[in-house]
Formats: C-alpha cells, structure tokens, sequence
C-alpha cells in the first residue's frame, strides 16, 4: 500500500514573531528562511523550510505537511481516502506555490487536525547553514522530526483507522503510564520511515492540540550546547535531560514562545520493519526528563561534605 512517506513541514499560528526568531534561530539553530507581511519560515536542512509560522492568536499547531513520493501515489492516497467517505479539497496552485510543493491536498484527521498531503517540496537556493551548530540536524529520509499530538478523547481504534488503515503508517508502539493516581498517559507511537516514529497521539491532560514537535541533531555536544543556550536565556524547560526507553532518544524538552513544547535531541532508534517487534511499554522515561523545578528543589537541597549546602 502507498501512502506518507515523511512529515515535510509543520505550520503554527504564533502571536511573537519576533520572540519566535530568536528561540528557533538563536538557541535552537535553525536557519530564517523567508519572511512575509504576516509570518516567517525556518529551515533546519537544505528544504525551503520545515517550519511555517503565521502570526495569529492560536498559539498552536493548525497543519501538518506530510509528503508522498509522486503524483501517482497521491492519487492513490486521496481515492482510498474518498472510498472511506473522508472528503479531500485540492489545495491549488496558490497554495501550492506558498508552500513550495508541485501539489497539495487538505484532509482532516478523526481528531480534527487539519492535514497537507504533497508532492514535490522544493529545496532552498542555498545550502543550509546554522551560527550556532557544531553539526546539523537529522532529516533526509526521515523528515522533519517528529509531533506528538493530543488524541482528546478521541478512542485508538479511530485514529489507528486512519493514520495506520488509510495513510499507510505502521504502529512501532505503545506507552501506557500512570503519571499520578487517577492520571494516566496513553501513547502511541506510529511510523513510515525509519525514524521510530513520526507522529505519536496521547491521551494525557494538555491544553493545545500539539504536546511538542522534536528536532534531532547529528552531534551530541549540539543538544549540551542548546541546553546551555536555552539555559542562560532563561527559556522556561519543560524537563531536564532524559532519555526515552522507545526511541531511545537523548533529550530535553524546552517550552517555544507558544507554550507548547520542542523536544531537542540526539542518537533516536530507527526502525527495521523486517525485524521490528511492537511493545507496549509503562514508561515514558527511561531516565531524566524532570521538571525543572523539581531538579532545583533537589539540587537546593543537596549536603555537601562537612554539612554546607
């Protein structure tokens, strides 16, 4: 079956443009791509971009560009879509031409989360380069990185249907953990390329429709030196430092201007489907990932040798 090949560009309403500049290119290190009356793009490879920001009070993820291999496939794609009664619009040579893709389809997900399916997404004139990074950040054949979206309420045989039965994803697991008594997080983790996973959907209390979109780099010194940046900007942290038991991704989670998250990280699993065995896990955390303020408590109140703190 045909279907997504990799995630191609995210696209956030933000209300600080400028905030948003800093953050991404400052401390994270991605390139300014271009920018327009009403927003800006990103660059984290030699692609137009990655990320599209337009100015607007939602604060929050409003389309996921996912790209397919060619025209015929995503023929293939909208005729499954329509004979399951999804309706699809063609996006038009306007839209098309914003979003530098040869073709461009609007679907909507079972969660509402409203979905590009392209074609064709253009590289940049030049190569891309960053102030900041010692390396670069991983994409090629597993895209942009990967989101993790909020299911809200929405039962896993419903999204799986779509996501896994239409799209073509493949489920690479499942996480199930109770953070808190009563409070459990439900993930599951879903795949169409190597990258372990490329969207993940969870049933956990948060206020957006997007928990955090991650961004991998090739060289592990880059995620301490964006730590360290993050740090002494005094961008709020969601967690410290961690590593997931899953992906095996070693990572923090830094809040955007937008208040939800970017997880920025290095050396994620990626998946063999020949040999890959599904698990359902009850850990989010192999390690690490704390709240912030929980690392100062601990840290404040820490004995030294001869009693000083």
């Amino acid at each position: 079956m045909t279907g997504v090949k990799e995630l191609a560009y995210v696209v956030y309403e933000v209300r600080d443009l400028a905030e948003w500049e800093r953050f991404a290119v400052s401390l994270l290190g991605m390139q300014l791509g271009e920018k327009t009356a009403d927003g800006l793009t990103l660059r984290t490879d030699d692609k137009a971009h990655r990320w599209i920001l337009t100015e607007g009070p939602a604060d929050d993820l409003v389309r996921s560009g996912y790209e397919v291999t060619s025209a015929a496939e995503l023929d293939a794609l909208v005729a499954r879509l329509r004979d399951a009664g999804i309706e699809t619009v063609e996006g038009g040579a306007e839209l098309a031409a914003a979003r530098k893709v040869e073709r461009i389809v609007l679907v909507t997900d079972p969660l509402g989360n409203e979905l590009e399916l392209v074609t064709g997404l253009a590289d940049a004139a030049t190569p891309f380069h960053s102030d900041v990074l010692l390396g670069g950040f991983v994409t090629g054949a597993g895209g942009a990185g990967h989101q993790v979206l909020l299911s809200k309420g929405v039962p896993r045989e419903t999204y799986l249907a779509f996501y896994q039965g239409l799209l073509g994803f493949k489920l690479s697991d499942i996480i199930v953990e109770e953070l808190a008594p009563g409070i459990v997080a439900d993930l599951a983790f879903l795949h169409c390329n190597p990258r372990h996973h490329t969207v993940a959907f969870g049933d956990m209390p948060h206020p957006k429709r997007t928990h955090h979109f991650m961004i991998e780099v090739t060289d592990i010194r880059d995620v301490g030196l964006a730590y360290d940046r993050c740090l002494d900007a005094k961008q709020p942290f969601e967690m410290t430092l961690g590593m997931h038991p899953n992906d095996h991704m070693f990572s923090f989670y830094v809040r955007t201007p937008s208040g939800f998250s970017v997880e920025y990280g290095w050396g994620g699993l990626l998946i063999d489907d020949e040999t890959w065995e599904v698990r359902t896990l009850d850990q989010l955390h192999w390690w690490g990932h704390r709240a912030p303020e929980v690392v100062s408590e601990l840290l404040g109140a820490a004995v030294v040798p001869g009693g000083e703190r």
